[in-house]
């Protein structure tokens, strides 16, 4: 048998080296070395010998099995040095080619408008806040008065999350920066004046609207904040941002629980390729007194105006983008664009 063996270790090698790939060689260890192969047939033959002969033609097979195997083992090596020699040799670089400069980068314009927004607001004063975008239900609605059940609440399609909080509370994707009035203000005494930017997240999804997109909200709170304040800052705003005074701005009677009286904020340019098109910018009001109080304040002492509007929306109508997925999109040749 021990010829018979040596024989079956030079066909294996001869085999293994004729094969040219990994599924080919992997294909011929099965004829040696597999669950049929002939290795693994004198193993199930031992089975009609003696003791004394199991021993002796078991170790026997036992090292022709090892002397296959490292024959399988050096042709493995062998075609994966061969395989690596080629892609190097494919990807070969020419040190005496001209060197390449990086490619630059350039801020996204959502981001663009993000930061003016910041910088405009924080040069009147207003303080910038982060928050968590993973909210729970009683910052994120019920102490913005919509509580369980509030038919406002189908307003804001919500991605929940499924668990809930150390107190028990379900949470969600925020549905809009609103939360941060709450958590700034209960943090802050008046006076409070602050603005929040940050992602939001609504089921929703068309050529305006996006499931993620990005909201400022603005708050200020004092003892004598009025909504002429609120007009006042807000059209200020408005021409600081677009550059220029030739827009109209009106405030037109709508509903928010957060607010009352609640306005939605439009605007109309008077030049330009929107001239004489009136266009929802914002929603905002007098903040309500029931959210005054959520603040932990007075609301017999502390009044205020809360204003929200779309970094997207202030985006497409300072840069002339008709459709919102394009920011979400990755398409070079649009972000392009905005590079300086």
């Amino acid at each position: 048998m021990s010829t018979t063996l040596d024989d079956l270790i030079g066909q294996a090698s001869q085999a293994f080296e004729a094969c040219h790939d990994s599924a080919s060689l992997e294909n011929t260890k099965a004829k040696f070395l597999g669950k049929q192969g002939a290795i693994t047939a004198m193993m199930k033959g031992l089975a009609q010998l003696s003791p004394e002969q199991k021993r002796e033609e078991g170790a026997r097979i036992n090292q022709a099995k090892q002397a296959v195997e490292a024959a399988l083992t050096a042709r493995r090596q062998a075609l994966a040095d061969a395989a690596l020699a080629a892609q190097l040799a494919e990807q070969t670089i020419d040190v005496t080619l001209p060197g390449r400069g990086r490619g630059r980068g350039s801020v996204h314009p959502v981001i663009r408008t993000w930061e003016r927004v910041e910088s405009i607001f924080q040069s009147i004063g207003f303080a910038v806040a982060d928050g968590p975008e993973i909210e729970n239900d009683w910052t994120n609605f019920t102490a913005l008065n919509n509580p369980l059940n509030h038919p406002a609440r189908s307003m804001q399609d919500t991605f929940y999350v499924d668990m809930k909080d150390s107190e028990g509370l379900p949470l969600l994707l925020r549905t809009h920066t609103s939360p941060m009035q709450v958590r700034y203000a209960r943090m802050h005494k008046p006076p409070i004046k602050v603005i929040a930017p940050g992602r939001t997240y609504r089921v929703d999804s068309d050529a305006t609207h996006s499931p993620m997109f990005h909201q400022v909200e603005g708050l200020w709170i004092d003892e004598n904040i009025s909504f002429a304040d609120l007009k006042g800052v807000y059209t200020d705003f408005m021409r600081c941002f677009f550059e220029t005074d030739d827009l109209e701005i009106r405030f037109r009677p709508s509903f928010f629980p957060f607010t009352e009286p609640s306005a939605e904020i439009d605007m109309r340019f008077t030049t330009g390729p929107n001239q004489g098109r009136w266009l929802e910018i914002s929603g905002a009001g007098q903040v309500h007194p029931t959210v005054v109080r959520n603040f932990g304040l007075d609301p017999e002492r502390y009044i205020g105006f809360a204003f929200g509007s779309g970094l997207e929306r202030l985006t497409m109508l300072r840069y002339g983008v008709h459709d919102l997925r394009q920011f979400f999109e990755g398409d070079l040749r649009f972000l392009a664009q905005f590079a300086d």
